[in-house]
């Protein structure tokens, strides 16, 4: 407080000195107006805060805060005197120019920070270097000198200042380079005016390292400025690319795009697999040529030297590309056959497959297999290790690659313990070590949220055990080193872990600070005027036309009330004031499901309906277009998809208090709609939401249904209080919040 006071009668005085210095200058009229709109724009800032005080407050440390005002106020007002007492700029129009530029920085400041385009840290390098700048006119120094070494945010503010000034256009190529450089995915479309400068050779090297498959696409049109640009470059990435353009089914080589230019593969010796794209496409080769890349890029990557392979990431890269063909060539085979009872049928497209190759298929179609898909597919992966099978073997060969994915599938689909017992116990024992350790190192939070959805999933208390000793071990060490974030991690996994066995008494409310997760209280999800709103998300393909009359059909007249509109449809409870409203189906070629959503979430906002329950019906890849649009600080999701750790982080980022219900597999409209309707009557019948009575009574519903598949699909949904994997991000996003 002290410090604070007197950083406030420090700027106070200055404030006054250059006051008092400013009135011994006299402006001429003719130049007067230029100072008002320099004052004005003062002035404006000042307000951009919400409060116009004479203190420009751009965030919670008063110091910044004084230090950008002293800047705002006291360094302009300096540097307007400084442009009417300085004799070298002895003209009229000179003063009034670099009035103009003044006025025009501030302004752009303004703008940038309104926008969130810089830092308050920035403004004052923002400003000296300005500063300079002007003074600088009156010896004629190039604008570059003074921007070629300074970030993006301040080059391009200070350079936009002097739009009118003779080396404002060399100063913009410079800044455009930086953009560029920052942002690669833009460099092809903004390129155009600068094709013949001496940078743009090496902004298409930059391009092409960043995203090959889009310059392939700009590769293809020859005879365009940017078609030009590129087939006259000699970078051999870029000649590689130039000429595969030309190249018939060009994207179906990217994924071996660095074994091309280094010699190690050719277009000709991958194309007696690809073929025409078509039907001489040999599927099934070429993806155990994808598979035997991959393990051969993961090992450089794992390297001490780190070589990232080009084309490794990204769209039509090598990950995306084994990805979409582990899916489309085998996992959706498999799954299309769920109800075939011969084996050897329903597998057969996997038959040809090897160990390692049905690993990276569970793998890479984590979110998209069936359980009994994946159980066939673990099955056949043991018996392709020989009569004798050693896991560990396996992991040798595919060098440790995903192994903390494929430890956490198998702990979902309950396979673990079979898995580790396939391998020495010394052998189990540094595996569970190595899936624990390193939590805090990864750069996300994934790896860990992993270990979380494990741990759940595990049956056997002796590996339970056995994980929890290996987090506590990692939360010892962290302690000992010093390491903050680690201690933080591991602590609120063990607690996480102590806390779903009900006889430890761990309350995790108090401990990490988040809502209780075995129940919610029914007025935590009621608005101000005793509403409970929701808000179902339907998709325009043959799934979301399916399910949608089974949705409607399952509210009975006799509780319920249905009006049906143009693009939604409108479902109130005649008891409990329940509020559901759900767009339909509409065509999503035609984009007609996406408009019905936009409308709807318009018309809710218009009447201030808030929803504080979302359920996604439609499959895993629409789920990013519900979490984009779905109501801040929701109190329940159900995901009627896969969650998976991107889309839990991201449900969470905007509703950190969510209950969210899950599914491991892809989700059954025959299983969401029972589930909806179980919430439903705990909302409509009591005070609160007790979950794991409604998951009991569920549970004992869906072991009596018939259908064997249901039976199964249910046993993959998770509850939100056996849901770790968001416990844990909760709990480490509310101790982040007050650190």
């Amino acid at each position: 407080m002290f410090r604070k006071s007197i950083l406030l009668v420090l700027f106070i005085f200055l404030r006054m000195l250059a006051s008092a210095y400013s009135d011994t200058v006299t402006i001429p009229v003719f130049r007067q107006y230029f100072h008002d709109k320099i004052n004005a724009e003062q002035l404006a800032c000042d307000k951009a805060d919400g409060k116009s005080d004479n203190l420009m407050r751009i965030g919670n440390n008063e110091e910044v805060n004084y230090r950008i005002s002293d800047i705002l106020f006291r360094k302009i007002d300096e540097l307007q005197l400084w442009v009417e007492t300085n004799e070298k700029i002895d003209k009229n129009n000179d003063k009034i120019r670099i009035l103009g530029y003044i006025e025009q920085e501030l302004r752009l400041f303004r703008q940038a920070w309104k926008k969130r385009e810089i830092a308050p840290s920035e403004f004052p390098a923002v400003i000296d270097n300005f500063i300079l700048m002007v003074k600088a006119q009156e010896n004629g120094t190039p604008l570059t000198d003074f921007i070629k070494d300074k970030s993006y945010i301040v080059a391009r503010i200070n350079t936009m200042a002097f739009t009118d000034h003779p080396g404002f256009k060399e100063a913009d190529k410079l800044v455009f380079f930086k953009y560029c450089a920052l942002h690669p995915d833009i460099i092809l479309s903004t390129i155009r005016p600068y094709v013949k400068e001496s940078f743009a050779d090496s902004l298409i090297v930059i391009a092409c390292r960043y995203n090959p498959a889009q310059l392939y696409s700009y590769a293809q049109s020859i005879n365009t400025p940017e078609g030009k640009l590129i087939h006259q470059n000699r970078n051999p990435l870029v000649i590689t690319v130039a000429k595969l353009s030309q190249t018939e089914n060009a994207l179906m080589y990217f994924p071996f795009l660095d074994d091309i230019i280094h010699g190690k593969k050719t277009v000709d010796g991958i194309k007696k697999y690809v073929g025409d794209g078509e039907s001489n496409f040999d599927s099934v080769r070429y993806y155990k040529l994808l598979v035997k890349t991959e393990t051969e890029y993961f090992r450089r990557m794992s390297s001490p030297a780190k070589d990232t392979p080009i084309a490794m990431f990204g769209a039509n890269g090598l990950r995306e590309v084994l990805k979409d063909r582990a899916i489309r060539h085998f996992i959706t085979p498999i799954n299309n056959l769920h109800d075939e009872s011969n084996l050897n049928v329903r597998m057969k497209s996997i038959d040809s497959l090897t160990a390692a190759e049905i690993y990276y298929m569970i793998v890479m179609g984590e979110s998209d297999i069936y359980t009994s898909s994946f159980k066939h597919s673990f099955n056949r992966m043991l018996q392709r290790l020989g009569t004798n099978p050693r896991c560990d073997s396996l992991l040798l060969q595919v060098r440790f690659d995903y192994f903390k994915k494929f430890i956490k599938i198998t702990a979902n689909f309950n396979r673990l313990d079979t898995f580790l017992k396939k391998m020495p116990p010394t052998s189990s024992e540094a595996l569970m070590k190595a899936f624990v350790a390193n939590l805090d190192k990864s750069g996300s939070l994934e790896d860990a949220t992993d270990v979380a959805d494990s741990y759940s999933s595990i049956n056997s208390k002796e590996l339970q055990k056995r994980i929890l000793e290996y987090v506590e071990e990692n939360e010892i060490n962290s302690i000992n080193d010093n390491n903050e974030h680690g201690e933080l991690v591991y602590s609120l996994l063990k607690n996480i872990f102590l806390s779903s066995d009900s006889s430890k008494k761990i309350d995790l409310t108090r401990i990490a600070g988040i809502p209780p997760i075995y129940e919610l209280e029914k007025k935590g999800v009621t608005d101000d005027s005793g509403r409970i709103i929701q808000q179902v998300f339907f998709y325009g393909d043959e799934d979301g036309k399916t399910f949608f009359q089974p949705f409607l059909q399952s509210f009975s007249t006799k509780d319920w009330k249905i009006v049906k509109k143009k693009e939604w449809v409108e479902i109130r409870s005649i008891k409990g004031n329940v509020w559901i409203f759900a767009n339909l189906p509409l065509d999503y070629d035609a984009n007609l499901d996406d408009s019905a959503q936009v409308h709807l979430i318009d018309y809710l906002e218009e009447n201030e309906w808030f929803p504080t329950i979302v359920i996604h019906r439609g499959h895993s890849y629409w789920l990013p277009g519900t979490i984009s649009r779905m109501p801040m600080n929701s109190k329940i999701v159900l995901l009627g998809s896969c969650g998976g750790y991107k889309n839990l982080q991201k449900i969470l980022e905007g509703s950190p208090e969510a209950h969210i219900i899950s599914t491991k597999e892809i989700g059954a409209g025959d299983i969401n709609r029972p589930i909806h309707n179980a919430l439903n009557q705990s909302l409509i019948n009591s005070d609160k939401i007790v979950w794991r009575d409604m998951w009991n009574n569920l549970t004992q519903l869906f072991q009596q249904d018939k259908n064997k598949s249901i039976r199964e699909s249910w046993e993959s949904y998770v509850p939100p209080y056996k849901n770790l994997g968001a416990i844990f991000i909760k709990a480490y996003n509310k101790k982040m919040e007050s650190m």
